[in-house]
């Protein structure tokens, strides 16, 4: 009894210990996450909501806990989360066996040791943004998952830490930037793989015959990598495999017999290579779901057996040398997605029931030597987006439903002998933005309703037979770019509201039975570039508003036409262009045509227009003294610069001379004025077109002082203003093609002079907001965005000191000849110092519109300002909007205009620019998604610039959406759509 009594004490003792011990261990596990949760930081506000001190961790979100309440797992992916990932402090969690950070914005090198991890068994930083290398991990033996595709780490992989982690079952390295390396061997050893990711991460050499001995395998990817020689026979080995993925290397020779062995496999794309041979191989893969052979030197006929693929959605088989027909029953049984077969040697008629289950979206047979007609049970896929059939030798009727297929936007049946009209359907087809038809045999009169398909940009009809008036209406098509009609019947007259479509660059109505006059409103079209309306009845005068357009290429031969010829226009460019019009006369090109006549005798227009040139005169005189005196006062500062002593200082090797800027410096070259100075156009004899800004001394109130008039003496301190030094020191050591780039500086005791590149685009503002404005296309929009993030990128984090713009607008983003951005004007620009933290000012530097708004509250500016700013701009692109407009309501900025937009689809739908076509404005919200991430009203929310490029990126308007995506896009698609 007594020893029964004497054992309960003991037993409370024992528990009482270990509850008090798993207590204080659940109390240091809480101290550690919350430390985690400072390192972090989310845009998304609910991510830590729970992390609460008076919470348990097990009750956080994403994390999991053991029976024994300790922490087993940590799930944040993602979360939209940036920071430093600390993994001295998460390897305190001593029963943590899951790690889970991946789709995050994660930056920075490794810190801390991650082998104190001993347990984790899943660790996945995929999708990040990280730099350096990864470290060594020989400790991680009991890992069987290894996310790390896409987290940005480079240089040298530890392969050598593989060796004891042969738990692994998932591994995935790919799309990172790792030293060339040959297919490593430790791999080869890791017999439970069941998935390989290792596409797009230099490996180089052979696909080693090892490879086989991994029979575990479902998914093998070797995708974009430098990898060569012949498909190793013992791939077939791997009868589990679903997906093989070998796209992109430089793979030559057959494909090996043992693929047949397969069965299993759904996913092969072994494209872009140099593979030759047959694919009868291949006949025995009857579970494919999507096959990609394209750009191979594969020949031979398509085997039969792939018309009888059950699951079969996907093939592209182009830029090939296969010959014979189609199998007639291809894709006629699953819900077929899409087909390439261009750019072969193809015979026989199309398939006629690939679009049987109603789900087609691309037919593309292009350049081929197909024949029958185009079967009408095409005309019925309402999910088709891409038709393209040219360059074949199609006959028949074209099936009339194609023309208003409404998610159409490519129309490609050139070069073939179809016939038919183009029908009134084309009204419905909402998505059509290209429609190619030229070289077949087309006829009819061209439907009022092609107006109605208003996303248009390209209409080439040229060479059928069309006959009738061009509708009057086309006008309405404000995105057409290219009008081709020539060689056809067409009459009447040219519709004056062709005038309208803003964005015009090739019209070409030549060879046909036009008549009346050339319409006036041509010559309004901002980028009419190439004009043909040759071999027509055209009559009437050649309108006078054409001498405003820089045209490459005026063809108005073989008409009626009468009158002068513009002078502007008679010029050596132009010969040829008027010839067959025997009523045109000309001043100046009299070898090809009579002179005209001044006639003698002052008509009542005449003379009015001689008293109003006499009072003009009047006013004129007087205007001019006032600008005389202006000029004078400006020529005398121009003609003191030869007078002072410069001291030069170049940052680049100069083609120029001292003497050759300074004689530049003058009124005809003056192309803009700042606060801080005039900015001129200088053109060198060498040719090369320079832009000065020229600088005056301010004394300490900030008022400019008088120019000197005699030389300065030797020795005397050089004369600078606080704008120049800001630019000088900021632009003098930056290299990066998205920063402009500073010659030299020029200084004298009284003024500074800037010697830049030009850049003969302006700026985005002008682009986007003034009369210069050109109609930007989204994919210009985009790379401008991403360009102009790069540049400001650079600046925070790619020189040895984070430099601070401070002023970033769409002014200061200027657009070289090919609109590619470049950062400019570092006035404001402040380099972040060594250990200062946060720099700061008293002085509210930026543009209305533009500033962060921590700027009420705060004089501190860091790098999270310069992103607010850089938010704004992707606004400006993508509404086309200005940073204060009278709509937003007083006091408000655009800002605060989208934030109140965004509660709504149909709101945040309306934001976008109507000049953006339809098809891309989602990748248009994408943008903006990122724009109101960057405009957060706490700075610490925002992400980086390294944030910011890597979410543009992801944005690309021109990456694929779909079963064929995570692939280039097509090439030739890209050449033509």
């Amino acid at each position: 009894m007594s020893g029964a009594n004497s054992f309960k004490p003991s037993f409370s003792l024992y528990a009482l210990f270990f509850f008090l011990l798993f207590r204080s261990i659940n109390c240091d596990e809480l101290q550690i996450l919350l430390k985690l949760r400072s390192a972090l930081q989310s845009s998304n506000t609910d991510t830590f909501t729970s992390w609460e001190s008076r919470n348990s961790p097990c009750s956080f979100d994403g994390i999991t806990c053991g029976a024994n309440g300790m922490v087993t797992g940590i799930e944040l992916s993602n979360r939209m989360l940036t920071g430093l990932l600390p993994f001295d402090l998460i390897c305190q969690l001593q029963s943590l066996e899951k790690l889970s950070m991946g789709f995050n914005y994660l930056n920075g090198e490794v810190t801390g040791d991650l082998n104190k991890c001993v347990k984790l068994q899943y660790l996945d930083l995929r999708v990040n943004a990280f730099t350096g290398v990864f470290p060594e991990t020989p400790s991680l033996s009991q890992l069987q998952y290894l996310y790390l595709n896409k987290s940005g780490f480079s240089g040298t992989f530890p392969w050598k830490s593989l060796e004891n982690m042969t738990n692994l079952v998932m591994l995935s390295l790919g799309d990172n930037s790792f030293d060339p390396t040959p297919f490593p061997d430790e791999i080869l050893k890791l017999k439970k793989l069941n998935w390989l990711y290792m596409a797009n991460c230099s490996l180089e050499g052979n696909i080693p015959a090892g490879i086989g001995d991994l029979t575990e395998l479902v998914n093998l990817e070797l995708s974009k990598n430098n990898l060569s020689g012949e498909i190793p026979a013992e791939i077939g080995k791997l009868r589990n495999l679903w997906q093989l993925e070998l796209f992109s290397n430089s793979l030559t020779g057959k494909l090996p017999t043992e693929l047949g062995n397969l069965t299993n496999l759904e996913l092969f794309d072994a494209s872009r290579n140099h593979l030759e041979g047959n694919l009868s191989a291949l006949r025995t893969l009857a579970n494919l779901v999507s096959l990609q052979l394209y750009m191979n030197q594969f020949s031979g006929e398509i085997p039969a057996e792939f018309g009888e693929f059950k699951k079969l959605v996907n093939l592209s088989l182009y830029k090939n040398q296969l010959t014979g027909p189609l199998p007639q029953k291809l894709g006629s049984w699953a819900e077929f997605d899409f087909i390439d077969a261009s750019e072969n040697f193809l015979t026989g008629t199309i398939p006629p029931d690939m679009c049987k289950q109603g789900t087609m979206k691309a037919l593309l047979m292009l350049q081929n030597n197909l024949t029958g007609e185009i079967p009408a049970t095409y005309g019925n896929c309402t999910t088709l987006k891409r038709f393209r059939v040219s360059n074949n030798s199609l006959s028949g009727v074209i099936p009339s439903g194609i023309w208003g297929l409404p998610n159409l936007n490519i129309i490609d049946i050139q070069f073939n002998q179809i016939e038919g009209e183009v029908t009134s359907d084309i009204r419905n087809a909402k998505a059509l933005g290209q429609l190619f038809a030229g070289y077949t045999k087309l006829s009819g009169e061209l439907p009022e309703e092609i107006s109605q398909a208003t996303d248009l940009v390209a209409v080439e009809l040229n060479n059928n037979q069309f006959s009738g008036k061009i509708p009057g209406t086309i006008g309405e098509l404000k995105q057409l770019s290219s009008i081709k009609l020539q060689g056809n019947k067409l009459s009447g007259s040219i519709p004056d509201s062709l005038g309208s479509c803003v964005s015009l660059s090739d019209i070409n109505m030549a060879d046909n039975s036009l008549s009346g006059q050339i319409p006036s409103s041509l010559g309004s079209l901002p980028t009419l570039n190439s004009l043909n309306l040759s071999r027509n009845e055209l009559s009437g005068h050649i309108p006078m508003s054409l001498s405003s357009l820089r045209l490459s290429l005026l063809d108005l031969s073989n008409n009626k036409l009468t009158g002068r010829i513009p002078q502007s226009l008679s010029i050596e460019a132009y010969n040829g262009s008027f010839t067959g019009n025997v009523g045109l006369c000309s001043e100046t090109v009299i070898n090809f045509f009579r002179r005209c006549s001044r006639k003698s005798g002052m008509s009542k227009d005449v003379h009015t227009l001689i008293v109003c040139i006499a009072l003009g005169s009047t006013i004129l005189s007087v205007s001019l003294g006032c600008f005389l005196f202006l000029r004078k006062t400006e020529k005398d500062r121009e003609h003191s610069l030869k007078e002072e002593s410069w001291d030069v200082k170049s940052f680049h090797v100069l083609t120029f001379s001292e003497d050759e800027i300074l004689d530049s410096i003058k009124q005809d070259n003056l192309i803009g004025k700042g606060g801080s100075g005039n900015v001129y156009r200088v053109v060198l004899s060498n040719g090369l077109e320079l832009a000065v800004k020229h600088i005056w001394k301010t004394d300490s109130g900030g008022r400019e002082k008088p120019h000197r008039t005699t030389t300065p003496m030797l020795g005397k301190r050089t004369g600078k203003s606080k704008e120049f030094d800001a630019e000088v020191q900021t632009l003098s050591s930056i290299r990066h093609v998205n920063v402009v780039k500073l010659y030299c500086s020029i200084t004298s005791e009284d003024s500074s002079l800037l010697v830049y590149e030009y850049l003969p685009n302006g700026s985005l503002w002008d682009m986007i907001h003034t009369c210069k404005k050109l109609e930007l296309q989204w994919e210009t929009r985009y790379e401008i965005g991403l360009g102009a993030a790069k540049g400001l990128e650079y600046l925070h984090h790619g020189c040895e000191r984070p430099v601070i713009h401070r002023d970033v607008k769409s002014s200061n983003i200027l657009l070289d000849e090919f609109l590619k951005p470049r950062i400019a004007d570092f006035g404001l620009a402040r380099i972040v110092q060594a250990n200062s933290g946060k720099d700061s000012t008293h002085v509210i530097a930026g543009t209305h519109g533009y500033i962060a708004p921590e700027y009420g509250y705060t004089y501190k500016v860091n790098e999270k300002s310069d992103v607010y700013s850089f938010g704004v701009v992707l606004m400006e692109l993508v509404t086309g909007k200005r940073p204060i407009e009278p709509e937003y309501g007083e006091s408000k900025d655009i800002v605060h205009w989208v934030y109140s937009k965004i509660k709504t689809k149909e709101g945040i739908l309306g934001m976008v620019d109507p000049k953006i076509p339809s098809a891309f404005k989602e990748d248009a919200i994408k943008v903006l998604r990122i724009a109101i991430m960057c405009t957060a009203r706490l700075p610490e929310t925002r992400p980086t610039m390294r944030i910011v490029v890597l979410m543009l990126e992801e944005a690309d308007p021109r990456q694929l959406v779909g079963p064929v995506a995570e692939k280039e896009a097509d090439p030739k698609e890209q050449g033509n759509d």
